[in-house]
């Protein structure tokens, strides 16, 4: 018995421990259950403790979670190379108690999109994300795809797009990830990304609309609007309407549209207080990137905050969003004076 002690294989009474016969297994969303060979049979409940429990955590780094013919889920070791049907996080178990409950997870400015999204499972949601290359964009599109979402990368570029979706991919080879074209200085283009989407015979869960230019000097789309107010907002608004009839049929939905808070230096409203469309799309003459910017992104509130209250009923929600101020990214490329600013400012920000 002191052997036996030594090897921690005495016998115990400690509820914790499994009668003979019995084994814990867990489910593919990590609830723990148990499976007495003896009798054939599977319960939620502890043989001894009565207890309900769930792993808790991700698995360990290299490990993989699969399900075989017969639907039960077994576990590979990359680094190992090897398999088993025990689950390594078993032994960090957490009861379930539901008479407790649940305190919401606090986020602040250091939280990462990977810990936010920390143990959620977006199987079966299909997401849409413009100016996914690179960026925010770029992080938003890789973190949905490592939960498990279908990820579509609308990018001008169909280069850049697939060089991102490669990069996705070089960190799990089974992402679901796609590259396609969208040009939101061309309405066009807009219309026929969205009809090749609806071709594809998908829901669309999730929508968001994150590309933007930022200090672009004056330039008219082939529409004949200035950019900057065609891509960071118009482009967008029609992509949304093309789209609409889909994110009703996936309900429930979202719409997700990353604006500035630059919106609040601005105005877009005439000295009579009606909305002046000449200050939407300015001249040559009238023009100055830097309030083009933030006319686009209050445009970009005022349109989510209609369109929220208009679909909200048919289970769409639509919400704007403040990334963080003068994250370093590629969108101050456009002037070195802003490209100095984003730099000398950039240990005190928000990273990608």
């Amino acid at each position: 018995m002191a052997a036996l002690k030594y090897a921690g294989l005495e016998d115990t009474d400690s509820e914790e421990e499994l009668p003979p016969g019995w084994e814990e297994r867990t489910t593919k969303d990590g609830w723990v259950y148990y499976a007495n060979h003896l009798e054939e049979k599977t319960q939620w409940e502890h043989p001894k403790s009565g207890k309900r429990k769930r792993v808790a955590g991700d698995l360990p780094y290299g490990w993989e979670q699969e399900t075989d013919e017969n639907g039960q889920v077994y576990f590979v070791d990359h680094i190992n190379k090897r398999t088993t049907y025990l689950d390594p996080r078993l032994a960090f178990t957490v009861e379930d108690n539901p008479v407790k409950p649940p305190t919401r997870q606090k986020y602040d400015g250091n939280s990462t999109a990977m810990e936010i999204l920390q143990g959620r499972d977006l199987s079966g949601k299909v997401v849409i994300v413009t100016g996914a290359n690179s960026g925010i964009g770029f992080e938003t599109a890789k973190s949905l795809a490592l939960h498990g979402a279908c990820v579509i990368l609308a990018c001008r570029s169909p280069a850049r797009g697939n060089a991102a979706v490669q990069r996705i991919l070089g960190e799990w080879h089974k992402a679901k990830v796609e590259a396609m074209t969208l040009d939101l200085a061309s309405l066009q283009s807009v219309q026929h990304f969205a009809e090749a989407f609806k071709s594809k015979n998908l829901p669309l869960h999730i929508l968001i609309c994150n590309a933007a230019v930022f200090g672009a000097p004056w330039s008219l789309t082939e529409d004949g609007l200035e950019s900057t107010f065609q891509v960071n907002h118009l482009g967008h608004f029609y992509l949304v309407q093309l789209l609409e009839d889909v994110l009703r049929q996936s309900s429930p939905a979202r719409v997700v549209v990353v604006s500035s808070e630059s919106h609040r230096f601005t105005e877009i409203n005439d000295s009579s207080g009606k909305l002046d469309f000449s200050l939407l799309s300015p001249s040559k003459n009238e023009y100055w990137a830097m309030l083009a910017y933030n006319r686009s992104k209050l445009c970009n509130i005022l349109f989510s905050n209609e369109l929220n209250r208009r679909l909200s009923p048919h289970g769409v929600t639509s919400n704007s969003v403040h990334p963080g101020n003068m994250i370093y990214s590629s969108l101050h490329q456009n002037w070195w004076l802003y490209t100095l600013l984003f730099t000398l400012a950039r240990p005190f920000t928000k990273s990608l």
